[in-house]
């Protein structure tokens, strides 16, 4: 791949240092602005012989104008692919979620204190995604990992399943795995539901905080309930349970019933919450009376569990390479033969509905 071209665009003067240097040190990487607010960047993008940024990295709250407002024109009139560089707090993870809403591929959290010193330790996780989101296909209106930590299996959580689960009964669970790009087809997949549907059970790789915004901005969008999961929710139709960022979940049993337990442990894939730790889970507990589903995403997380629901009996579908920001995910789970179909994201709903419900 050629150097990837980067602007930064935030107003504190210690984010533009460090970022434009920890970026700059990657060989494939270039960072050609780092500006103070959108405005600033506006004016150098419409000077002539500035090439455009393949990524930015955003801010959200600057002066002059809030990095919502400058996404949302930028998606508009030349989508490009975002990466929002936000504050972990609570009135951040609601906006920023408003960003991936508009069109932004990523996250990159950062702390109000210890900021310089965070930033050059996240460093590569700050690379790895604008690596990944300078690959995202932007529509108008991810992150690789690369941290030099082991990349554990879902054995790591839970112990590989030894039997078929219990025949099948009329409780139907939907799993579905996202990552890059996922903000975004969640909306459109669970918009489209009806009041009455199949119980889902999400993960979407996104950091701590930010997931109790993202389900309630879809329960306010969508005609189900969405909540972030908590020990001993009910899986029940109409209900969508997202994973919380940090935390893996997985379906357990209780007779015919179905709920979610909240777990801690290690990073596995890379991530916490983990798909493949989801779908081994619905592959013990649920096997043919279970929907997989696969989505845009970044790496293979979910490749090893669907083809494990799939061999528990379940049906298991992947999002399509063209209706994709990213094909990782789904590509990499067809390669291991998990994949029973793939269906553009517009057709994702209608497979739900089709499973049925009580």
């Amino acid at each position: 791949m050629s150097t990837i071209n980067v602007m930064v665009i935030d107003d504190s003067a210690v984010v533009r240092q460090v970022l434009a240097g920890v970026l700059n040190d990657a060989p494939d990487i270039s960072v050609s602005h780092a500006v103070a607010d959108p405005l600033l960047a506006i004016e150098r993008l419409k000077q002539a012989g500035h090439a455009w940024p393949d990524v930015i990295v955003l801010d959200i709250e600057m002066p002059r104008m809030d990095g919502l407002t400058f996404l949302r024109l930028l998606m508009q009139e030349r989508p490009t692919p975002v990466v929002i560089c936000s504050t972990l707090t609570e009135k951040g993870a609601r906006t920023s979620i408003d960003a991936l809403a508009a069109g932004a591929v990523a996250i990159v959290t950062k702390p109000k204190l210890g900021l310089r010193q965070f930033l050059v330790e996240a460093a590569n996780e700050l690379i790895a995604t604008v690596r990944s989101a300078a690959r995202a296909r932007v529509r108008p209106g991810a992150p690789a990992p690369a941290v030099p930590t082991p990349k554990l299996s879902a054995d790591a959580v839970l112990p590989p399943p030894q039997a078929r689960a219990m025949a099948q009964t009329t409780e139907r669970v939907v799993a579905i795995g996202t990552s890059t790009g996922g903000t975004q087809a969640l909306e459109e997949v669970l918009t489209g539901l009806p009041r009455v549907c199949p119980g889902l059970v999400i993960v979407q790789h996104m950091p701590e905080k930010f997931t109790a915004a993202f389900a309630a901005r879809l329960d306010g969008v969508c005609r189900i309930s969405v909540k972030e999961a908590q020990p001993n929710d009910r899986v029940v139709p109409g209900r969508a349970l997202i994973a919380p960022g940090g935390r893996h979940m997985v379906l357990k049993r209780s007779g015919a019933q179905y709920y979610v337990d909240v777990l801690d442990g290690p990073l596995v894939n890379r991530h916490r919450p983990s798909v493949d730790v989801l779908f081994r889970s619905v592959a013990r507990n649920a096997g043919a009376n279970a929907l997989g589903i696969i989505m845009t995403g970044m790496g293979d997380d979910g490749a090893a569990g669907l083809l494990e629901m799939r061999t528990a009996g379940a049906r298991t579908l992947a999002q399509d390479e063209d209706s994709c920001v990213v094909f990782g995910m789904p590509k990499e789970a067809i390669k291991r033969g998990g994949v029973e179909r793939t269906v553009a994201l517009a057709a994702i709903g209608r497979e739900i509905q089709g499973v049925g419900g009580r």
